[in-house]
Formats: C-alpha cells, sequence, structure tokens
C-alpha cells in the first residue's frame, strides 16, 4: 500500500464522517435506553433474591434466565432472529434507526448483569444502618445502592459503550450502517484497503475515548463517594 493509495478522496472523506456520525447515533441511543432498562433491571435482580430487601426468588428466576438467554446468544444470530420485531418497532430492518433495536437488546442484560453485580457489593452493613434508621426498600435503594455502586456502574457502563461499538461495526454486515458498513462495501467489497484502514483505526481511536473518558469519571465517582 503506497502513501498515494492513503490519501482518500474528499467523497470517501464525507462517507467516512456521515458514517462516524451514524455511529455514534446508534451507540448513544442503543447505549441510552440499554442504561435506561438495564439499569432497574440490575438493581431489581440483586435486591429480589431471598432474604434481600424485594425478595421475590420467583421473579428473580425468570428474569435471570432471560437475562441470561439474550447474553449468550451470538449478537450476529440475535440481530437475524429478531428481524420481525425490529421491522414491527423500526419500520425496516435496514439502516440505524432499525440497528439501533438489536443493539438495544443486546446492551440490556449486559447492562443489567453489571448492575446487578455492582450492587451486590455494597456493604450490608450499610444497608442495615439504612433500614434501621428507617429508611424504606426505595430510599435503601436511592440513597445507599445505587450511590455507593456508582463508580462501579460507570465502569460497566464504559465497557458496554465499548462492546456496543463492536457490535455497532458488526451490524453494518447486514445493512445496519455506520463505519461497519461503510468498511464492507468500500474497503471489502470494492477493494479499497485504505477506507478500511481509515475505519480501524477510527474505531480504536473512539474505544480508546470512550474507555479513558469512563475510567477518569469513574475515579472521581469514587473519591467523591469516599469523601462522603
Amino acid at each position: 500500500m503506497s502513501l498515494e493509495s492513503l490519501l482518500l478522496p474528499a467523497a470517501i472523506v464525507d462517507q467516512i464522517v456521515a458514517s462516524l456520525i451514524d455511529t455514534l447515533y446508534m451507540v448513544g441511543v442503543a447505549g441510552a435506553l440499554g442504561t435506561a432498562l438495564g439499569l432497574p433491571l440490575g438493581v431489581f435482580l440483586a435486591t429480589s433474591r431471598g432474604g434481600e430487601i424485594f425478595a421475590a426468588p420467583v421473579a428473580n428466576t425468570v428474569l435471570g434466565a432471560v437475562v441470561n438467554a439474550t447474553r449468550s446468544t451470538p449478537f450476529i444470530i440475535l440481530v437475524v432472529a429478531i428481524i420481525p420485531f425490529t421491522r414491527l418497532v423500526a419500520g425496516t430492518s435496514i439502516g440505524t434507526s432499525a440497528a439501533i433495536v438489536p443493539l438495544t437488546i443486546a446492551a440490556t442484560p449486559f447492562i443489567a448483569r453489571i448492575v446487578e453485580g455492582a450492587v451486590r457489593e455494597v456493604d450490608p452493613g450499610l444497608i442495615e444502618a439504612a433500614r434501621a434508621m428507617g429508611a424504606t426498600p426505595l430510599q435503601v435503594v436511592r440513597k445507599v445502592l445505587v450511590p455507593e455502586a456508582m463508580p462501579a456502574i460507570v465502569l460497566g457502563l464504559t465497557l458496554s459503550l465499548v462492546s456496543l461499538i463492536g457490535h455497532s461495526a458488526m451490524v453494518g454486515a447486514v445493512g445496519g450502517g455506520g463505519l461497519g458498513d461503510l468498511g464492507i462495501r468500500y474497503g471489502y467489497q470494492r477493494f479499497m484497503p485504505e477506507v478500511m484502514l481509515a475505519v480501524v483505526v477510527i474505531l480504536i481511536a473512539l474505544v480508546q475515548f470512550v474507555q479513558s473518558f469512563g475510567d477518569t469519571l469513574a475515579r472521581r465517582l469514587d473519591r467523591r463517594t469516599r469523601r462522603e
């Protein structure tokens, strides 16, 4: 690959920028929806075991099985398997908006398990102290469990976003748009390795930024929690 071949035409650069925006859109919306669904689900899974503040063993077992089944399904198979549902929700099975559906479904159980693990690591003594002071179960969750678990939750959400970036590239294989779709159409099908290289470099840079930002935010939250 010569140096001249690495200089991309303006039209390709425009395509890369548009695909990057599509990727950020998919990851951002799917991450937000996955967090909105996975956070309460994870808290419930952590607090609904036998003897916990929202003890509901049957519901915990059923939801846990659903979460495990979804997590164990390879993402590309999940994308294909839920095409009818994606078409029902998004009105189409291709494009960035359609890709958000499987990305959200894949992210939700992953985030739920991360949140569950973070909440279960909270010192039981803090929960007992809050209950002794008359706090209701919901107050324990809002005032104790979530704030104490927040640094670990942020680290988990960072990992989830990194996974979503990888999944967003993978969904390009089935017409999901974004950088993955661009890499396949131009880098592979049209034999333009410089485009594939550009896509890989951008994805690596995006992952590095998300990871660094998440690590920094988690450290700041951890210091603030310790001071309080």
